[in-house]
């Protein structure tokens, strides 16, 4: 039996449906991530684990006890939220040992085990700083202490890392990944950001106005969505619109595109995808003519804008230390073959 298991949770406000059926099993140690944009059901599902909301209808399994009623306090759940919720007037510490002594740790023991959870966030010298004197990825950490400390079955993170800087942001990712497979709690985070949930999730939960999108691993999830909402919210695509033209051949405006039709009906509406990593510019007219609209340089690849028979398209290519296309160039594109996905229908 999986760890932790959500039975079609449904949870309504009134008339509305923040959450619909949402079904899903853990394993013990997994790195989970529920991704979508606001308003999507993601935190409302958080909190129905939390015990800070209860569901309309289903159940939430915890290793193999029934937690749906069960109060917050007695979860034993470990929470870190976005503002951190760091108590200003107590040190590192006192914030992290707090947990503790509301579950009556002795004071020597709570003390020692609160040191012993700021070493492993890498904050051992600062023990006895206050909030106020710490930088926010390092309030972060005492937040994640303060929740680890405690050695809860499941941890579970509301998008603890969107107060940090980007730079700061991304090496917190790496940090907080490596932790959690180091101590091996099983994780649930709740994010709008798709980078943050490649890279970091075993699986990823993709959510849609209160509907399950998509479950799948990261790499699963990107090359291979199973809709354009997926296609379009996990990172950046290219939708184009066609028709079933031929076996195995899609018509945009007046261009022939060779892909899997299989699915799809002669004549029937189509949407393609295709990711803008995945298109080769070169200099070679056999592929297909476009005029660079706009040119950007991002450091470790340029990011175009252009305009062909098919459409406006974003191109990314790598950085090879040398100028890339300008605006107003003529280039042609050519893809391998697999790098266009097929929706049914017009979107």
């Amino acid at each position: 039996m999986s760890f932790l298991i959500f039975e079609t949770l449904n949870k309504k406000f009134g008339d509305f449906v923040a959450v619909r059926d949402m079904s899903l099993s853990v394993e013990r140690g997994e790195f989970i991530s529920l991704l979508g944009p606001s308003g999507c059901g993601k935190t409302t599902t958080l909190q129905m684990v939390a015990g800070l909301l209860p569901p309309t209808s289903g159940r939430i399994v915890l290793d193999g006890k029934d937690i749906t009623n069960t109060a917050p306090n007695k979860r034993g759940l470990g929470i870190v939220f976005q503002s951190y919720a760091l108590f200003p007037h107590m040190t590192a510490t006192d914030n992290v040992a707090f947990g503790l002594e509301m579950r009556g740790v002795g004071k020597a023991e709570r003390l020692d085990r609160a040191r012993g959870a700021l070493d492993q966030v890498k904050l051992g010298q600062f023990v006895d700083r206050y909030p106020k004197d710490m930088s926010g990825g390092q309030r972060q950490r005492v937040a994640l202490a303060r929740a680890l400390v405690i050695e809860p079955p499941v941890l579970l993170l509301d998008e603890p890392l969107s107060n940090l800087d980007a730079k700061l942001r991304e090496e917190m990712r790496i940090e907080l990944r490596l932790l959690q497979q180091d101590i091996g709690v099983t994780t649930i985070l709740v994010t709008h950001d798709q980078e943050e949930a490649l890279s970091m999730s075993d699986r990823i939960v993709v959510m849609q106005q209160g509907d399950v999108a998509q479950i799948a691993a990261p790499l699963d999830l990107y090359e291979r969505p199973t809709n354009t909402f997926v296609s379009d919210f996990v990172g950046k695509t290219n939708l184009i619109q066609g028709q079933v033209t031929g076996d195995n051949e899609v018509t945009v405006e007046d261009t022939r595109v060779s892909v899997d039709t299989l699915a799809h009906p002669h004549g029937s509406s189509v949407t393609l995808s295709i990711r803008p990593e995945k298109f080769h510019m070169s200099d070679d007219p056999s592929g297909h003519e476009v005029r660079v609209e706009a040119a950007i340089f991002l450091g470790s690849s340029w990011l175009y804008r252009v305009k062909g028979n098919m459409g406006d398209l974003f191109v990314t290519q790598p950085n090879t230390g040398s100028a890339g296309y300008a605006r107003g160039d003529i280039a042609w594109l050519s893809w391998p073959e697999g790098a266009l996905t097929l929706f049914k229908g017009a979107q």
